[in-house]
């Protein structure tokens, strides 16, 4: 007879233990299932460099604040798992480490999940395996010379990685602009292909930016108050870093850098790559944004009578740069490889429950899949706009595991 719990969590990361905590709060029985560690992506599969774009403040999950002291600093990739296993211990979550599901499938009375080491039945499953689990990597690099070595953000861990010669960056989201200003000063000259990005400063008025969002609001605004949830889900991430001294890392400060711009990659041909014109366009685009969401920040502070910094003097413009090129030839030597920063896409290949579209992207309303019993967290606005962030989870997971209790038949018990 085959192992039975009233739920099943897939990923020990910290949407999963969050749900994890909300579900032994509603009594309900359950377990953990992680492929590899608790907290395994951001052991493994991180760049040596990396630290979270919201300040150590921000970095709480439920019940369990930051408690260091340099809650304006940015936890470090080693530091976001001691937080996350601190989690996990503190809440003594029922965690299975290095077991493998291999298939989700649906029962007459509800789900067995097939493992490496047997299967379980469950009434529900929550899926808690995030949105990053394969990089996202554009047809284009089939066409890559092969003189040309190519890594995504899971390869990459710092400059060393890459061969001497040229650099071409793809992509300006966060992780973008983040490689490319690394790069560039381990003394590699980069070029960065920008498509749509946004923008923003690391401060404003003299708080971190994401005090503003976090404060006004923003962060609040949920999936449901959306005009267009499908394009805010695809958002790029903002273009910040986190660093002791709270520095802007925008298109302007790679330029100063002496990181080349170029357009979009929009084609290949011939080993040569192909950039859209109009950077122009794209730099106003962005900094029209910005200068909206710092608007909307100023006239909160004002109508909320909230106490904040002078008004500060808008960044400047982004520049563009006073000629552009539109194409690289890839097999002359000038370029020795390509880091893809365009994104990352969720892995479902083991879910054989029909709920998965033609661009593989999971069918949910706020969390709720379209298969009873069956919940998702950690994915992009889930919720609200705040979904993906560590201390976005809570309110999710509590909403989430409270459909799921009803769902069981039993009263809601989460606070």
């Amino acid at each position: 007879m085959s192992e039975r719990h009233t739920a099943v969590v897939i990923g020990a990361g910290h949407a999963g233990l969050a749900a994890s905590h909300f579900l032994a709060e509603s009594a309900i029985d359950h377990v953990v299932l992680e492929r590899g560690e608790v907290a395994n992506s951001w052991q493994h599969e991180r760049w040596d460099s990396l630290r979270l774009l919201t300040p150590n403040w921000l970095s709480r999950l439920p019940g369990h604040p930051y408690a260091g002291t340099d809650p304006d600093g940015y936890l470090s990739a080693t530091e976001v798992v001691e937080l996350i296993r601190d989690f996990a211990t503190a809440t003594e979550a029922p965690v299975r480490t290095g077991v493998m599901v291999t298939s989700v499938r649906r029962t007459a009375d509800g789900y067995d999940v097939v493992t490496d080491s047997g299967t379980i039945a469950a009434r529900s499953v929550v899926l808690a395996t995030g949105a990053c689990n394969r990089p996202s990597v554009p047809t284009l690099a089939d066409g890559v010379p092969g003189t040309v070595q190519q890594v995504t953000p899971f390869d990459y861990r710092s400059p060393d990685d890459l061969p001497d010669g040229g650099v071409l960056v793809v992509g300006a989201s966060a992780t973008g602009v983040q490689l490319a200003a690394e790069i560039q000063r381990a003394g590699r000259p980069v070029t960065l292909s920008v498509g749509e990005h946004t923008r923003l400063p690391r401060t404003h008025r003299g708080r971190d930016v994401l005090w503003w969002m976090d404060a006004s609001g923003v962060w609040d605004q949920r999936y449901d108050e959306l005009d267009d949830l499908t394009r805010a889900r695809r958002l790029p991430s903002p273009q910040l870093v986190g660093t002791p001294e709270r520095a802007t890392l925008d298109l302007n400060a790679l330029t100063d850098l002496g990181v080349d711009l170029v357009g979009r990659w929009s084609a290949l041909r011939d080993g040569t790559a192909l950039f859209s014109g109009g950077l122009r366009n794209v730099f106003a685009l962005a900094d029209l944004k910005q200068q909206r969401l710092l608007d909307g920040f100023d006239a909160w502070a004002v109508e909320s009578g909230t106490e904040a910094g002078d008004l500060a003097e808008r960044p400047e413009p982004t520049r563009a740069p006073a000629t552009s090129r539109l194409k690289l030839d890839l097999a002359s030597g000038e370029i020795a490889s390509v880091v893809w920063a365009t994104g990352y896409r969720p892995d479902y290949s083991w879910l054989d429950v029909p709920v998965v579209d033609e661009k593989g992207q999971l069918r949910h309303d706020g969390g709720v899949v379209d298969s009873p019993g069956l919940y998702a967290l950690g994915l992009p606005v889930l919720r609200r706009r705040k979904s993906t962030f560590i201390h976005g989870i809570e309110d999710d997971a509590r909403e989430v595991v409270d459909h799921l209790t009803t769902w069981l038949g039993r009263p809601p018990t989460s606070g």
